[in-house]
């Protein structure tokens, strides 16, 4: 496969990315048209940067994990663009190289966090979702169009034996889901034929791995848009998977009339059959969108705020060192979609440029690269830049379910590999009486503390609940849990400051006094708590991460 071409519909369909709606259009009445292949890449996009995004797409419908050969195989690329495409991205922080595999990273989530916080979307209407789904028992979302499909920005679900398992950044095809009729009631001839393209040349959903295959045939998708227009909501009776139910209403922009996001009750057909949806929920669920409206409404403009300098000057300096190992141009260009925030939602090129201390012509080809994979729109009156939904198929999706545990492992390893003894994480249960060790990695030592994943142990008796217990600072355990061991402890806090957790490392008294652990050991677990804080926020700015 040529280098600067790809068969995923999200790059190539996306390939004019200019959003601008000509108005809503009646099913049913689109004139043909004759069908469209891939768009070739301008000549002005960089390949690197095509590339890497490739590889993050492929990375992203595996789950997050990938072996470089699959990459190989999966993206058309020599072995040798994927290694220097992936030590790049593990420069970057966004995965990390983990024996045969590529695994990507919480710190990618800076991406996605970038276009939901310039979206402002969940931040204004994610606590009204939730309360909804607190009253009704159910699972509640909110989701935006994406060309011909959906995606999820807020998830508030239930944690029961039949669970849910659609994730945000998730794309669904909007003919199976009821959002996307009421989305498509505002779409134009270009997108019905689009959307018809599509349908021709996937009939059975393959590249729309958040869901299962479908059987090929007819659908009544137009009639069901048609009816959702009329009646201003839309029903999902089973279309995805047996079982499966939802009903949906549109949240409407204030500014234009146009829907903002469309809000859904989900349940399953053992709780709620689809009449009982009509009949039980959506008047819940109309109240609830009324009063995300009125949100929209006295929500106060977002405070400008000056994007920040020199975002991408760092690349230069590992160009140096790494020299041609690291693919500069993707570096640079990642950089440029975090130039974008909450006070930031569209950027002039002047603007991203200052913001990532690029030259103008080097955010410029950025910038145009991104427009032809669908993850930046222009807008032709104001001359600026945003970012489009598609931004979260870049990692979002299997990072969005990340839990405390999986994201301290790898630290937790790096940490026992160092210092060579056992580290924990743990975490106080309800009662405040005891810790539960939650994730530990081990040292090959003959002699070693070995407390499994899931063991109880009295909070007051160990470093790690003294640690939780206070706070602030760190703890020491000296011999008191058992004779022989020696632990020294710090907490770690979430975005609000909140002690939720505490890591450690634990060992034989006789290898290090209480001196030298503080000394000696303290700083290496300080750093790597550290480390674990830094993803815990970057996962939780949008999603929940487990504790446990």
């Amino acid at each position: 496969m040529p280098a600067n071409t790809t068969t995923d519909p999200e790059a190539h369909e996306a390939a004019g990315a200019d959003d601008a709606r000509t108005g809503p259009s009646t099913p049913g009445t689109h004139p043909a048209a004759p069908p469209a292949g891939p768009a070739a890449a301008p000549a002005e996009a960089v390949t690197p940067l095509m590339r890497g995004v490739a590889v993050l797409r492929e990375l992203t419908r595996a789950g997050g994990t990938l072996s470089p050969s699959a990459l190989e195989r999966a993206t058309g690329l020599a072995r040798s663009t994927v290694d220097r495409i992936t030590g790049t991205l593990a420069r970057m922080g966004y995965a990390r190289l983990d024996g045969r595999d590529v695994v990507l990273t919480p710190r990618l989530m800076e991406l996605g966090n970038a276009y939901l916080a310039a979206l402002r979307l969940p931040a204004l209407l994610g606590a009204r979702a939730d309360a909804l789904a607190d009253e009704l028992d159910e699972s509640v979302s909110l989701a935006v169009g994406d060309r011909d499909g959906i995606r999820f920005i807020h998830q508030a679900t239930r944690r029961r034996a039949m669970s849910l398992s659609f994730r945000i950044g998730d794309l669904l095809p909007a003919e199976r889901t009821a959002p996307g009729a009421l989305f498509a009631t505002e779409w134009t001839d270009e997108d019905w034929h689009r959307w018809r393209e599509r349908r021709a040349a996937d009939p059975e959903d393959r590249n729309f791995p958040a869901v299962p295959q479908r059987t090929p045939g007819p659908d009544d998708f137009e009639e069901r848009t048609a009816q959702a227009d009329r009646e201003g909501w839309s029903l999902d009776d089973q279309l995805i998977e047996p079982g499966l139910v939802a009903v949906s209403v549109p949240v409407r922009n204030p500014a234009d009339g146009r829907i903002a996001c469309v809000a859904s009750v989900v349940s399953h057909t053992s709780r709620h059959s689809a009449r009982d949806l009509r009949t039980t929920l959506l008047p819940r669920l109309r109240k609830t969108v009324a009063a995300m409206e009125r949100d929209l409404r006295e929500a106060p403009l977002p405070a400008s705020v000056p994007p920040p300098s020199g975002l991408a000057t760092w690349t230069a300096a590992s160009k140096q060192e790494l020299g041609r190992d690291f693919v500069e141009s993707l570096a640079r260009g990642l950089t440029v979609l975090t130039a974008f925030d909450a006070g930031r939602p569209a950027l002039t090129l002047t603007e991203v440029a200052k913001a990532t201390g690029l030259a103008r012509a080097t955010a410029r080809r950025a910038l145009i690269t991104y427009e032809h994979l669908g993850l930046v729109s222009q807008s032709k009156g104001t001359r600026t830049f945003t970012l489009t939904p598609r931004v979260l198929s870049l990692g979002f999706p299997p990072l969005s379910r990340a839990t405390l545990s999986g994201i301290a492992q790898p630290h937790l390893e790096d940490l026992a590999a160092r210092v060579h003894e056992t580290t924990s994480l743990a975490v106080l249960t309800p009662s405040g009486e005891e810790i539960q060790y939650t994730a530990r990695a081990t040292t090959s030592r003959i002699m070693s503390v070995d407390i499994t994943v899931g063991a109880r142990l009295p909070a007051r008796a160990t470093s790690l609940g003294r640690a939780l217990l206070a706070g602030h600072g760190y703890a020491l355990s000296d011999e008191e849990l058992e004779q022989g061991v020696r632990s020294i402890a710090v907490p770690l806090h979430d975005r609000a400051g909140r002690a939720v957790a505490a890591t450690n490392i634990a060992l034989h008294a006789a290898r290090h006094t209480r001196e030298e652990c503080v000394e000696h050991l303290l700083p290496a677990l300080t750093r790597t708590a550290h480390h674990i804080e830094e993803d815990l926020h970057m996962a939780s700015r949008f999603t929940r991460v487990a504790l446990t």
